[in-house]
Order: C-alpha cells, then sequence, then structure tokens
C-alpha cells in the first residue's frame, strides 16, 4: 500500500474554502429569504391597499383614486383601475347632465303645451255651457280657440322637426344656391311683419357670388327665425343690418340688431331647446320656443356654424356655410 502524506496547510486550506463557501452559501441563502420577505410584504401591503381602495369604490365614492406608484404589475393594474374609474365619472356626470336636460325638456313642453291647450279648453267650455251674448261674442271665443290651437300646431311641428334634425333623419333637398339673392328674398317676404314692428332691414352685400349646396326651404327657415328673432328683441333700435361677406371658403352671414343686449351668462344657452332670456315671460307670441335651437341644427346639418356676440351696442348672430367647390 502506497502512504500519501496530506500536508497539514493543504488541508487547512481546503478545509477553509469549505468553510467560506459554506458561510457565503448561507449568507445568500439569508439574504435572499430577507428580501423575499420585504417584496411579498410590500406587495400585501400593496395588495391590501388596493382591496381597500376598490372596496371604497364600489361603495359609489368616484373621486377616491388607488395610490399605488409602483412599476410592477400591481401599479400598472392600479394605474389600469384609476383609468377606467376615471372613464366611468364621466359617463356618470353626462348621464346626470342628460337626465336634467331631459328633466328640463319635460317641464319647458308641458309648460308650453299646457298653454295654449289651457286656453282652448277654456273658451270651448264656455262654448259648450253657452256662456256667451250673442253670435258675436261666439265668434270671439272660437277665434281665440283657433289661435290657440294654431300656436299649439307650430309647437308640435317644430318639436318633430327638431327631433329629426338632432337625429339626422329629416331629408335635405339640396341644390346649388345663390345665398344674396335667397336673403333678398326672404326680406321682401317679411317686409308687411318689419313694417307692422316699425323696423327696417339695411343690407351690405359683398360682390362675392357666394354659392351653397343646401336646402333653400331649410335656409330660409334660418333667416325668417333669426330676422323674426331681431325683430323681437331689437325693436327698440329700429333697425336690422344685415352683412354678407367671403371668408376663406365659407359664406358668412352677418344679422344685426341694436337692441337690450343679451347677458353674458345666458349666450351659451341660447341655442337651447326652449331657453328664453327672459325667464319670467309667457310665451305669447304665437312662437315655440324653439326658433333658435333649430336655427342651429339646420346651419350644422348643412356644415355649418352659428355663433351670438352681443354687447350694449349691438347683438350679432354670424352664420357660416360651407362655399360649393366651383365657387372655391
Amino acid at each position: 500500500m502506497i502512504a500519501l502524506a496530506i500536508n497539514p496547510h493543504i488541508l487547512w486550506a481546503i478545509e477553509d474554502t469549505f468553510m467560506s463557501q459554506y458561510i457565503y452559501t448561507i449568507i445568500v441563502a439569508i439574504l435572499t429569504i430577507v428580501i423575499y420577505i420585504i417584496i411579498s410584504y410590500k406587495k400585501n401591503d400593496e395588495i391590501s391597499s388596493l382591496i381597500e381602495s376598490v372596496e371604497i369604490i364600489a361603495k359609489g365614492d368616484l373621486e377616491k383614486r388607488i395610490d399605488i406608484k409602483s412599476n410592477d404589475d400591481i401599479g400598472n393594474f392600479a394605474n389600469n383601475i384609476n383609468i377606467i374609474i376615471e372613464r366611468l365619472k364621466d359617463i356618470t356626470d353626462e348621464e346626470r347632465k342628460a337626465q336634467q336636460i331631459k328633466n328640463d325638456l319635460i317641464t319647458n313642453i308641458s309648460h308650453d303645451l299646457r298653454t295654449p291647450l289651457t286656453s282652448i279648453i277654456g273658451y270651448l267650455h264656455l262654448i259648450e255651457e253657452d256662456n256667451y251674448k250673442d253670435e258675436v261674442h261666439l265668434r270671439y271665443y272660437t277665434k281665440i280657440a283657433y289661435e290657440k290651437s294654431k300656436d299649439l300646431n307650430i309647437i308640435i311641428n317644430d318639436l318633430f322637426e327638431l327631433t329629426k334634425l338632432q337625429n339626422k333623419s329629416l331629408p335635405l333637398n339640396k341644390i346649388n344656391m345663390n345665398l344674396v339673392e335667397l336673403i333678398n328674398q326672404v326680406i321682401s317676404f317679411m317686409e308687411n311683419q318689419l313694417s307692422q314692428n316699425n323696423m327696417k332691414v339695411r343690407t351690405n352685400f359683398s360682390n362675392d357670388k357666394l354659392i351653397i349646396y343646401a336646402d333653400a326651404d331649410k335656409i330660409v327657415r334660418v333667416f325668417e327665425n333669426l330676422i323674426n328673432n331681431a325683430m323681437k328683441y331689437g325693436s327698440d333700435g329700429k333697425y336690422i343690418d344685415i352683412f354678407t361677406k367671403k371668408e376663406d371658403n365659407n359664406a358668412v352671414v352677418e344679422i344685426i340688431n341694436y337692441g337690450e343686449p343679451i347677458p353674458q351668462s345666458d349666450i351659451p344657452f341660447i341655442f337651447d331647446r326652449f331657453y328664453r332670456v327672459e325667464k319670467s315671460r309667457n310665451r305669447n307670441d304665437g312662437g315655440s320656443g324653439l326658433g333658435l335651437a333649430i336655427t342651429k341644427n339646420i346651419v350644422e346639418v348643412h356644415g355649418g356654424k352659428i355663433l351670438v356676440i352681443s354687447n350694449s351696442d349691438k347683438t350679432t348672430f354670424k352664420i357660416v356655410l360651407p362655399l360649393i367647390e366651383s365657387n372655391q
């Protein structure tokens, strides 16, 4: 047998190496466990925070947001929940606004329908009860009932027209037309009404040939509504000025009256259905309260826009309509 003699120093070095590796392994294992515990605790804490926040949101608090800033999966998940809640809040706010508009519309429709209907029923009741002096008195009652029936018919027809315009279901019979000629025709047609209101239209038309592709009847309705509006609220000024011009590829028409200004707080709502600047005024002009709303929708279905500017000097309604390609 061959005996191997091992140097004690070598043996010690080997044992020391094994001991160092063993200690290193233990240290790595301990650090790994500590890091895992820390990460797990952090994740558990984030998950607990996430669950708590979601429970608060689930109870209806859409102002609550999950406050987790990490860039890991939990952080991304929390951020996506915050995005969903923000969108849900926007939808909820829009639904509330829509519901309020619906309630206001029902209230206004009920009021505007009830006013002429009450008069009709009242006068027909007097006739039914033979509560009149003579035939002249009878004809007076029937005339009032008839006029109120026409008011009622205007409201109903305007409401149907506005609904169709807003739903894009109203058919348009478009043709090429000269906008300046059409406005002149409207003014001529309304001369008697203007005279009765002691008002006069002054025109200042540019030399531009303003040819648009539009439904003539609907565009006539736009200018009739705006001139009627100017007569109603601008009678103190005696004049209605109408200007036309070309801007870029659009025809621009401005209708100006010099009556009382529209309060700035009312301007954002001036084209809303049934909105009236004079809220306490009962409707006694035969209108439906829908004229400006219909006007705005007609302009918009023709690809145009309308806006109003009002100050102590004048009130201007500005209509912008696209010109046809051959006129650009």
